[in-house]
Parts: structure tokens; C-alpha cells; sequence
């Protein structure tokens, strides 16, 4: 099977002596292409054109969550079509390996090769649902350039999180846990007690108003602290479309209870409560802010946003696991 493996020299957990091991391991199965990305956008560059050749039957991402987000949205540049795309294979390479953990992937990139060897040769694959993020028509953000995403998407304080933990890697900080709960407890500190900017439209239904942070699930878990796998959304699966929960207090003392139902979550509970409001399995719904605020899709900051359109899409790439 011819492939091309993209790689992220600065992928988090893998250093230049791994990565040769791993590519040299999976070059002995597969007719293998190689590119080491250079700037951002650049492994989306070489998914979209490994996709429009036609020639390349499997895309192979080795990096942090980023660098996958980036090759599925290459791979979906003209829009889904899992019989005819190139399947999607993952690396783990990164902090975190959200997307890659949640298929059941080990989080050692040398045992998740292994893993995806077996995974090859045995013909194992599955098609997953993914989320797509779009400017809303009639808005100041309606020439947004979609993204699809993976495992997550944020409007407002998740997001200003992600942003702050941009800004420290600009510095030369190393991307850690550690350095993700520093900066969600700058961000605490820091937010401004808005009540009511966010309002969640659906077809269909009446608007939730009145939330103050908002975190969309593709899958579950939403993320991870360290080995600790964090639920949001429990019921989010990429077998069905989106899930949403909302919340509409996050001053210090519901800050201190959803952070520690989060915690403490599991497969069957997430955080809950009077001021949280979860949905289930939504196919199109809006999100729409009375002030700009921060928006990210798995992990990636992409500046301020009033109004982000969300569609979940069933089915929309094969993934090898």
C-alpha cells in the first residue's frame, strides 16, 4: 500500500532518534512517503494533495492533536467521502493524543505503531462522525473559513485557555499539563464576570440563553490530565453527531464545582447541575456571542469569534485502528 507519513519534528513526546525507528518500522509494511512539516498549515498542504492524487491509499500522522487536525482538514478539503479518501492512521506524538487515545490507540507512539501495524495487516478500520466549524450567514464572521474537527471545539473560556497556552509555547515554553492547569487558573483570574453572552441556537428548538462558557464534543473523553481521562460530554461518540455542554455561571465557586465534577468524572456523569446544560447527538446548532470571544477547535486558537455554525457528520472519514 503506498502511504505518505506526515511528521511534526516538533511533536512533544518524540525525539529525531524515535521517530527514524518509527519510520523505518513502518516503511517495512507499507510503500512509504515521507514529509517533515515546516510551517503551520503545512500538513494540511500535503493531506489535501495526498488526497487529489488519488495515488495514496493511507495518510499517516505523527504529532500532537494539532498535527492530525491539520491532515483531516486536508484530507476534507473538497468534503467527506470515506470510500474514496485516503484512510487516516495517528502517531501519538503530542501532549495529550486526545483524538488518538480516544480510538483506543496506546499512548506510547512506539506501542501505537505496533498497534497500527497489527491494525494494517489484519484490514481493521472503522469510519468516525467528525465536527465542522463555519462562519453563520448574515454575521460579521460568515467568510469564517470552515474547519472540521476532530475531538473539540470551544467558544469563550476553554478556548481563551488554549490561547494563553499559545502565547507561553511562542516563549519557548514546553507544552506540559502543568502548563495547561497554570494558565485555565490565570484564565479564572482573569476572565471577566460576563453573565449571558453566549446563545445557542438549533432547528427546532427554543435558543439556550444565558451561558457563559460553552465546550463541544465530538467523543468522549473530552481531554485528558495526564493518564486521567476528563468527561464533558460522556454520551459524545463519533458514531453519532455533537454534543454541547453549557455552562451559565463560572465565577470562583461554580468554577471550583464544575472543575471538580470534572475531575471526578466518568463514562456514566459529567459536570451537572442547576447552571449546566448538556445536549446530545446535535446535527446543526449556532453558537453566537454578544461580545467576541475565543474559539478552538481541537486544541487549536483561531482568534475571536461573535457566531461559529456547527454540523455534525456522520461517518465522514476511515481511520485504521
Amino acid at each position: 500500500m503506498r502511504a505518505l507519513l506526515v511528521v511534526n519534528p516538533a511533536a512533544t513526546t518524540t525525539s529525531a532518534r524515535t521517530r527514524d525507528v518509527l519510520i523505518h518500522a513502518l516503511a517495512s509494511d507499507l510503500k512509504l512517503d515521507v514529509v517533515t512539516t515546516e510551517y503551520r498549515g503545512h500538513a494540511r498542504d500535503v493531506a489535501r494533495a495526498a488526497a487529489e492524487t488519488g495515488e495514496v491509499r493511507l495518510v499517516l500522522a505523527l504529532g500532537g492533536d494539532g498535527t492530525v487536525n491539520e491532515v483531516v482538514n486536508g484530507l476534507l478539503h473538497h468534503g467527506p467521502d470515506p470510500d474514496a479518501l485516503p484512510g487516516l492512521a495517528v502517531v501519538p506524538g503530542g501532549s495529550t493524543n486526545v483524538f488518538a487515545r480516544a480510538l483506543g490507540l496506546p499512548n506510547d507512539p512506539v506501542e501505537a505503531t505496533g498497534a497500527l501495524l497489527d491494525a494494517l495487516r489484519t484490514g481493521s478500520e472503522r469510519t468516525v462522525g467528525l465536527g465542522l466549524a463555519s462562519g453563520t450567514p448574515g454575521t460579521a464572521d460568515e467568510g469564517a473559513p470552515e474547519r472540521w474537527f476532530t475531538f473539540c471545539a470551544g467558544l469563550g473560556f476553554d478556548a481563551g485557555v488554549v490561547g494563553r497556552v499559545e502565547q507561553q509555547r511562542a516563549r519557548g515554553k514546553r507544552s506540559t499539563h502543568a502548563l495547561y492547569v497554570r494558565q485555565l487558573v490565570r484564565q479564572l483570574m482573569s476572565e471577566p464576570r460576563r453573565q449571558g453572552t453566549i446563545t445557542l441556537a438549533r432547528p427546532g428548538a427554543d435558543p439556550v440563553r444565558g451561558l457563559v462558557a460553552t465546550f463541544v464534543c465530538n467523543t468522549a473523553p473530552w481531554s485528558y490530565l495526564g493518564n486521567k481521562p476528563l468527561y464533558a460530554a460522556p454520551k459524545a461518540s463519533f458514531d453519532t453527531a455533537l454534543d454541547v455542554l453549557g455552562l451559565s455561571r463560572l465565577g470562583p465557586g461554580a468554577a471550583a464545582r464544575y472543575g471538580t465534577q470534572l475531575l471526578v468524572s466518568s463514562p456514566q456523569r459529567g459536570p451537572h447541575g442547576k447552571h449546566a446544560v448538556s445536549l446530545h447527538d446535535q446535527t446543526s446548532f449556532t453558537l453566537e456571542s454578544q461580545a467576541p470571544l475565543p474559539f478552538q477547535v481541537d486544541g487549536d486558537h483561531l482568534g475571536l469569534r461573535t457566531s461559529v455554525s456547527f454540523t455534525g457528520v456522520r461517518r465522514a472519514l476511515r481511520v485504521i485502528v
